[in-house]
């Protein structure tokens, strides 16, 4: 039987409506500017924000639009563009350069170019990867802080548009192993949906918020409405990559361990590679090593 939303406490912080509730409305400013300071780690000190529209439409019809999940503004104009991402979309990177290339345009003024003397401010795009890894990723690592830098030196040459991506399946801290107030951060977010309450350990104002924004029971009607929805497409879409591997497993081992299988084994680990599935989880469906999966 295909799996089925089952029902939790707090909601799913990683589908769209949820995101948003925790994340984007006016209750939510104080939770998001602590979360911002400890993802910067100093490099910035946010003292306030303002949440700005969530669609930027091109130049004209033809060039479509870019929509944010959130897209705030602090003080001194630097731009935060918050998303989440459930799974690997080609051309992510791509995409990610588009969504800071189109926040930096949007600072040009419409007249008096000359005056503004191309005097950008700060740029953050700040991306929680749900079930997969960025490229090259390293399973030690859980963030990736992008921003430019020389080719050689390694110095960076410009802060002013940065990327950070947030890799959920490297985070694997357990509750004694949290350190920073960022630890916690992403611990709750990833074992949300686990709590029946809010743990000792995750305390302060901050997260009292999360938890009361989060609680499913705190939800109107019309908002469990829409996030039953975001649910059900949620599971909709893991119950297809379900069936595809267990299809793909059984019609391995009906063929045997022989010349075909492996040529098989090497074609679905090739495109599970590029779905940036970990070498661990490859190996486990395919049976290939890891060397093997490494030089497809």
């Amino acid at each position: 039987m295909a799996n089925q939303p089952k029902p939790t406490t707090f909601i799913d912080p990683f589908v769209d409506f949820a995101f948003k509730r925790i994340f984007g409305s006016e209750e939510s400013k104080p939770m998001l500017t602590g979360l911002l300071n400890q993802l910067l780690d100093g490099r910035k000190h946010i003292v306030s924000i303002e949440y700005s529209k969530n669609e930027h439409p091109g130049e004209i019809n033809e060039e479509g639009s870019a929509i944010f999940d959130v897209h705030c503004t602090d003080a001194d104009g630097s731009t935060f563009i918050i998303e989440i991402q459930r799974g690997y979309q080609e051309n992510i990177v791509d995409r990610a350069m588009f969504y800071v290339s189109r926040a930096a345009s949007e600072q040009c003024p419409k007249g008096n170019r000359k005056k503004w003397a191309y005097r950008l401010t700060d740029i953050y795009l700040i991306a929680f990867l749900e079930d997969f890894r960025m490229p090259e990723s390293n399973p030690n690592e859980y963030i990736q802080d992008i921003s430019w830098a020389h080719r050689r030196s390694g110095k960076i040459f410009s802060d002013r548009m940065n990327m950070i991506f947030i890799e959920m399946l490297n985070f694997v801290k357990e509750p004694e192993d949290l350190v920073s107030d960022l630890d916690k951060w992403l611990y709750a977010l990833k074992h949300l949906t686990e709590f029946k309450t809010r743990p000792e350990y995750l305390n302060g104002p901050e997260f009292e918020q999360l938890f009361n924004l989060a609680k499913y029971t705190n939800l109107n009607r019309e908002e469990r409405a829409m996030y039953n929805r975001n649910m059900k497409y949620k599971w909709d879409n893991e119950n297809v990559m379900d069936y595809a591997v267990k299809t793909a497993r059984r019609e391995g081992m009906e063929q045997g361990l022989n010349e075909g299988l492996h040529k098989k084994a090497v074609e679905m680990a090739s495109k599970l590679k590029a779905k940036e599935m970990s070498f661990s989880e490859i190996a486990e469906l395919t049976g290939l090593s890891a060397n093997e999966i490494k030089e497809l």
